[in-house]
């Protein structure tokens, strides 16, 4: 993958950088850890602008977070509360916890959008709530675009700065991802096992 990724932003450039940070918000397991910083080592050789390297990984990221946020808009309340009801334990959620956290995001969408866009492992999930929640498409933009930029400007700044070394961001960021990720799992194995159902609360 590593030698893919290398290739394409080299081949394509712009595009390319664009193109992948749509995909890695699609299938998570292609790292913007590793997109950018390349990126920002490719503009710290003159092959590439610092600021269009930026544009680019920001303009494709927020088109791969709009594919999850329509996902979640499909997905809407009342089907979620359907789905909660019928197989609540694999959902660790109740039809009236939807409701609890659908209005806790309603009330928090904004910071909850710009911070998810800022977390590893999050990234690509916030978006879902966002269109469950029904969130306006201009404020779901701006907020995401908001937080996809100055993440995609912190890794490609890094990559800049670092130079050959660009590889040691992902070696950084890596353990980071993987306790959020490893954190997310245990606490869906932990909402699983202690489960129960409505009517017996």
């Amino acid at each position: 993958m590593f030698d893919w990724i290398t290739q394409l932003v080299q081949q394509t450039g712009y595009a390319g950088i664009a193109f992948l940070m749509l995909l890695e918000n699609v299938f998570p397991p292609i790292p913007s850890e590793l997109i950018m910083p390349l990126a920002g080592f490719s503009a710290s050789r003159g092959q590439l602008n610092i600021v269009g390297v930026i544009a680019a990984g920001t303009f494709g990221s927020v088109l791969g977070a709009l594919f999850w946020y329509y996902v979640g808009k499909w997905v809407g309340v009342e089907r979620l509360k359907a789905w909660a009801g019928e197989h609540g334990r694999w959902f660790t959620i109740s039809p009236d916890e939807v409701d609890q956290a659908n209005g806790w995001f309603e009330r928090h969408a904004g910071l909850a959008v710009l911070i998810g866009r800022l977390v590893p492992a999050v990234r690509s999930l916030i978006s879902v709530p966002a269109g469950i929640a029904n969130m306006s498409l201009p404020a779901f933009l701006a907020y995401s675009t908001l937080g996809t930029g100055a993440w995609a400007g912190l890794l490609a700044g890094a990559g800049y700065l670092l130079g050959g070394q660009y590889e040691k961001v992902e070696a950084w960021l890596n353990p980071v991802s993987n306790v959020i990720f490893a954190a997310i799992v245990l606490l869906y194995i932990y909402r699983v096992v202690t489960f129960r159902p409505q009517k017996a609360r």
